[in-house]
């Protein structure tokens, strides 16, 4: 029987999620790709006593993780069920629904019907009676935002969720959102946007600023670039990688001799710091405290030990961020 580590809080830095009482780990764990069938149960289980044992009291879900879709809470009911269940009073527990899910007009998107459905049946996977944070993962142009607002409240109203998000979401349409949340009673807790030091959109559209102005958290995914910010590219592609396979979310033909010699520079800058690439890039989103957690995953517990590393240096000099976005801006073109 699992026990977890006496000292798991001592290291984790933990953060305040906008206006709320609730608090984030700075590293929170993904369940996005490494929770299907095609990985091994124990190998799964490991991360999450892992994650755990660090102090990652976070765990983010949604309904599409997997795959196949609904592997991934499926899986993670599987491990609460049977080693982490005396824990769950310590965990921040979310999932999203909005994309694709099931057949038919009613199985993605933002639809009451869609959304409440589609969290009784994550609930089910999870064998959980609420989750702490749901999410609407993506704005849906067809319905009213009214609508969509109206069933994250209802989730609250109907104990199946304690706070809600949003995710991918603009900065009018996070406005907009909250303003509208507001009025019901039921607080916009946290934004979840894809952000990294080669993706620099939330502070490009005012994202970060709108939700500084709103007092809502943020989570970011992604703050790794698809693994492009890590050691694993400093050669090009590697066999086995996300870049070598059929992987919609890294092509090869991204991966450039350009982009390179830029990722080995960033790489230069990580050294000096005493860090590894992957480390200098999730501390690079953590800087000032903007973002409330960023979110890892992890194919084993010792690329989730790594990851974690990062918490040791979060301060960067005038000099290293001048450099940084020096070199970002040469990636860019």
């Amino acid at each position: 029987m699992y026990t977890a580590h006496p000292g798991r809080y001592e290291q984790m830095p933990y953060r305040r999620t906008g206006r709320s009482g609730l608090k984030l780990p700075a590293l929170s764990l993904g369940l996005w790709h490494n929770f299907g069938p095609d990985r091994p149960v124990e190998t799964q289980r490991a991360i999450l006593r892992r994650a755990f044992d660090l102090g990652i009291t976070h765990f983010d879900l949604a309904n599409n993780y997997g795959p196949p879709p609904g592997a991934a809470e499926s899986a993670f009911g599987e491990a609460l069920k049977v080693e982490l269940r005396p824990y769950r009073d310590e965990m921040v527990i979310s999932t999203k629904a909005g994309y694709l899910m099931w057949d038919g007009p009613y199985g993605e998107w933002g639809s009451r019907k869609y959304l409440l459905s589609s969290l009784e049946q994550s609930l089910s996977r999870m064998g959980l009676e609420y989750v702490d944070v749901f999410y609407s993962h993506r704005p849906d142009p067809d319905t009213p935002l009214e609508e969509t607002m109206g069933a994250l409240h209802s989730a609250v109203q109907q104990g199946k969720a304690l706070y809600v998000g949003v995710s991918n979401y603009s900065p009018e349409q996070t406005r907009e959102a909250a303003r509208i949340l507001a009025g019901l009673g039921t607080p916009l807790l946290i934004h979840q946007p894809r952000y990294s030091m080669l993706d620099r959109r939330p502070e490009e559209t005012g994202l970060l600023d709108a939700l500084d102005e709103l007092q809502v958290g943020s989570i970011v995914y992604s703050p790794l670039e698809q693994g492009l910010l890590t050691s694993r590219y400093l050669d090009g592609i590697p066999e086995g990688s996300r870049a070598a396979s059929d992987s919609p979310f890294l092509t090869a033909e991204k991966v450039t001799p350009e982009l390179v010699g830029h990722l080995r520079a960033l790489n230069g800058i990580a050294a000096a710091r005493g860090q590894s690439l992957a480390q200098m890039a999730l501390a690079w989103v953590l800087r000032g405290g903007r973002v409330t957690s960023a979110l890892v995953g992890a194919s084993s517990p010792q690329q989730l030990e790594d990851s974690v590393a990062a918490i040791g240096n979060l301060d960067f000099s005038d000099d290293e961020l001048s450099r940084i976005d020096e070199i970002v801006r040469a990636a860019a073109g």
